[in-house]
C-alpha cells in the first residue's frame, strides 16, 4: 500500500516537471463527465454485482464468526495465555497419551 502511495507521488512530481496542472485537468468538464460515468458505472456493479455477497460475507462470516474468534483471542494473548490454536494443537499432540 505504502508503494503505490509514494508512486502516486513520484508520478504527481512528473507531471508536475512536465508542466502538467493537474486541477487544470481534474477540474475541466470533460474530466469531470468521465469521472461521473465512471463513478456511475462503479456505483451499477456495486449495487448490482457486490452489494449483496459483499454484505453477506461481512455481516455472516466476517463479523459473525471470526471477528468474536479474533477479539477472544487477543484478549487471551494480552492475559498469556494461550489461543484457541494453540490449544486446539496441543490437544491434538496429546491424542495418543491417554
Amino acid at each position: 500500500m505504502i508503494k503505490y502511495i509514494i508512486l502516486a507521488i513520484i508520478l504527481i512530481i512528473v507531471l508536475s516537471f512536465f508542466g502538467y496542472d493537474l486541477q487544470a485537468i481534474v477540474e475541466s468538464p470533460l474530466a469531470q463527465r468521465n469521472l461521473g460515468y465512471a463513478k456511475n458505472g462503479v456505483v451499477y456493479v456495486w449495487d448490482s454485482y457486490l452489494s449483496r455477497p459483499v454484505t453477506y460475507f461481512w455481516n455472516n462470516i466476517f463479523l459473525g464468526i471470526l471477528w468474536n474468534s479474533f477479539v477472544n483471542n487477543l484478549g487471551r494473548i494480552n492475559a498469556g495465555a494461550p489461543t484457541e490454536l494453540e490449544q486446539m494443537g496441543q490437544r491434538l499432540l496429546n491424542i495418543g497419551n491417554h
